[in-house]
């Protein structure tokens, strides 16, 4: 219930507060709560726990156990096989959320020269006549799409495995 209650929480709203924590850490104007925050995320954690309770049954790790496997053997060549797809799926989501994100790095990044790619985006569409560079503002556009496509093609394979693991099969 409390993952859910954080989930409906804008981030807008603990802005104000997080970005006093990454000063008290002095983390402003690095990467690094652009990275971690992203990791622990409460959806990918709602996500897991739902995938987790749905396709992984405990009887497998019970068998394990009763075999004499170990807890990190049955985490390691039972458990994440199953997950798999959660993960490719959580890892695409990811990716995509944080690399599109606008508000948390404008809010952390003051540096022009650590700008993520939709902030360079935003001060190019807004740059004025002398600065307004065509070629360069298409040359961002086509690398902000390319890492998501990417990531996209290498993780789908599993994303479909796991679709035709859980169909049934007749």
């Amino acid at each position: 219930m409390f993952i859910l209650i954080v989930m409906m929480v804008p981030t807008q709203a603990s802005a104000i507060g997080f970005y006093q924590f990454m000063n008290k850490l002095g983390w402003t104007d690095t990467y690094i709560p652009l990275i971690v925050p992203a990791i622990a995320a409460p959806a990918t954690y709602y996500f897991m726990k739902q995938y987790m309770a749905s396709a992984l049954p405990l009887e497998i790790v019970e068998a394990a156990r009763i075999d004499g496997c170990g807890e990190f053997k049955t985490f390691n060549r039972i458990v994440t096989p199953i997950l798999k797809p959660a993960f490719a799926v959580q890892i695409i989501f990811t990716f995509v959320t944080n690399w599109n994100n606008y508000f948390m790095p404008r809010l952390i990044l003051t540096t022009k020269s650590k700008y993520t790619i939709p902030l360079v985006l935003n001060a190019m569409r807004y740059a004025g006549p002398q600065e307004k560079d065509v070629g360069m503002f298409s040359l961002y556009i086509v690398l902000a799409i390319l890492p998501v496509v990417i990531v996209y093609l290498c993780l789908s394979k599993f994303i479909i495995r796991g679709v035709a693991l859980g169909s049934v099969k007749g």
